[in-house]
């Protein structure tokens, strides 16, 4: 398919899954911010004249019990359906997208998109996926678990990240072991911050975020700087919106867990990624 250019973009942190750890459902409040935002959004995309809009649910809603009434809920404002994903199916689309976006990568990679449920690993070969997985791993309830709200001691990090270690050593056994990938990508709202933070972007710019490479020493040094202020301070600086202050510390510990795994260095950061592979999918069935 050919390039194709944004003419309006907009994200807002809603944190549907906020207490889905402990509750094993959705949240009301949670529920009517989502709802309320995807409205909004339904109303913009009609103002810009677009001719389909589409909606589509991860980890939050497909892990609820109550994402019946959630899905129904939205449709009924909507009206339009939601489209609820599989984690493999997560994870095959954030490499579309992903590959879209980095056109001069070559070999074998394995990306990585850090989510508020659940994190995608997917390894590829030569451009084509070999091998996808989903692990009930987000930064939404490690965050709540691990009180990030506040300045994070030395003794709390070190628990969070013992668990997050573990987590990814049992869940990751056997992944990707026949080689050591050629490169590695990360996605979604983590890695982009970080990036944004690393090359201290006063506004975010997601031209100079694509492709950037984050060095670990320098992930880490974002992290010390991070964890030692409250999320209402994490919350000021540039690039960090409010609904991301907390989240930041357990999705830097995933992703620097991540890099020890598969033994990296370094990472190259990807602007795109699922959204955009939903997009080029649904072009790309659309196409005659």
């Amino acid at each position: 398919m050919g390039r194709w250019f944004p003419l309006h973009q907009t994200q807002t942190i809603t944190r549907l899954g906020e207490g889905l750890g402990s509750a094993g459902q959705l949240g009301e409040a949670a529920m009517a911010r989502t709802i309320t935002t995807v409205s909004q959004f339904c109303r913009t995309a009609k103002t810009l004249a677009a001719e389909e809009v589409l909606i589509v649910a991860t980890s939050a809603v497909r892990d609820a019990r109550n994402r019946q009434d959630f899905l129904e809920r939205v449709q009924r404002v909507t009206g339009l359906a939601v489209r609820v994903v599989p984690g493999e199916e997560e994870a095959r689309l954030a490499l579309l997208g992903a590959l879209y976006g980095l056109a001069a990568v070559s070999g074998s990679l394995l990306l990585f998109d850090i989510g508020g449920g659940s994190s995608e690993f997917i390894l590829a070969r030569e451009r084509q996926l070999a091998a996808a997985i989903s692990l009930r791993l987000g930064v939404v309830s490690l965050a709540e678990r691990y009180t990030t709200t506040e300045p994070m001691t030395r003794a709390r990090y070190a628990e969070m990240d013992r668990e997050i270690r573990s987590r990814l050593a049992t869940g990751l056994a056997g992944f990707s072991r026949d080689a050591r990938p050629d490169h590695l990508v990360g996605t979604a709202g983590t890695v982009t911050t970080l990036a944004a933070l690393d090359l201290e972007l006063q506004a975010y710019d997601p031209d100079r975020v694509q492709g950037y490479v984050l060095q670990r020493r320098r992930i880490e040094q974002l992290l010390a700087r991070l964890a030692a202020l409250p999320a209402a301070a994490r919350a000021e600086l540039p690039c960090l919106p409010p609904g991301r202050a907390d989240v930041i510390i357990p999705g830097t510990a995933i992703c620097l867990a991540t890099m020890d795994h598969f033994g990296f260095q370094s990472v190259i950061v990807s602007e795109f990624g699922l959204r955009e592979g939903i997009l080029i999918e649904h072009v790309s069935r659309s196409l005659p």
